[in-house]
């Protein structure tokens, strides 16, 4: 949508205003046959036609283009009212800059900062409001630490507040405790099951080492006997070469 006409101020040339809305144009774009629309108005339009809703030309998103410049410029020069005109702004600057102005408006309508509070205030009593604005919040003035709304004031027991805030912690520390005791006994176990895989592995290894042993103790006996007897051989051997 445009801007109203009824807030410029002076004559406004047929040229700069919508095709669709009929408002002065906002975001402008052009069709290739030079037909003007805002920006929302004509992407809109094609969602549902696809043709130019003055002379019913085709056109499509891709034709539209900028405003020509000169167009730019005079659309830039108008003069109009600030939107907050109604609640007593008399500001009247040109198309160009009335954002950046009513950005900064001490008229605009603005929300309450505090948390909750649904008010919509005017920025130049936005502090006096935030002053006795009921969603306001400080620090107790008895020194608990608690930070309350203005609203809760009666309301507020440090000590309640205080034994509330112990629980609490006690609650945590409860739980943090046995978060503990838990990851531990996990810690235990997993290296309680290492601990045993690695004792049947070394067992294991302990007969394999002994078997090696036993293998070994019957190579070496054979060996010694066939010493023996080779031994009694050469000692038969050397009789009988006497003998010869």
């Amino acid at each position: 949508m445009g801007y109203d006409i009824e807030r410029f101020v002076g004559y406004v040339n047929e040229g700069l205003l919508c095709s669709i809305c009929h408002d002065v144009l906002e975001d402008p774009l052009q069709a290739p046959c030079e037909h003007a629309f805002c920006t929302a108005c004509i992407h809109g339009w094609l969602v549902h036609h696809s043709n130019c809703p003055e002379d019913r030309q085709m056109i499509d998103v891709s034709l539209l283009r900028p405003l020509y410049r000169y167009m730019r410029n005079d659309l830039n020069r108008l003069q109009l009212h600030c939107k907050n005109r109604e609640y007593g702004c008399e500001m009247v600057c040109s198309l160009e800059s009335i954002d950046r102005h009513e950005r900064e408006c001490e008229y605009s309508q603005i929300p309450c900062s505090n948390a909750g509070c649904t008010v919509q205030i005017e920025r130049r009593n936005l502090d006096g409001h935030l002053a006795v604005c009921e969603y306001r919040s400080r620090e107790c003035p008895n020194g608990c630490g608690y930070t309350i709304l203005s609203a809760e004031d009666t309301q507020h027991n440090c000590v309640a507040e205080l034994r509330t805030e112990l629980e609490l912690l006690r609650s945590e520390m409860i739980c943090r405790v046995e978060e503990a005791k838990h990851e531990m006994e996990s810690r235990l176990d997993s290296q309680r099951r290492h601990m045993v895989h690695k004792e049947s592995i070394l067992q294991n290894e302990i007969e394999e080492l002994k078997s090696q042993m036993s293998r070994m103790m019957s190579d070496v006996r054979s060996l010694m006997a066939a010493e023996r007897q080779h031994g009694q051989e050469m000692e038969q051997a050397e009789l009988e070469k006497r003998e010869l």
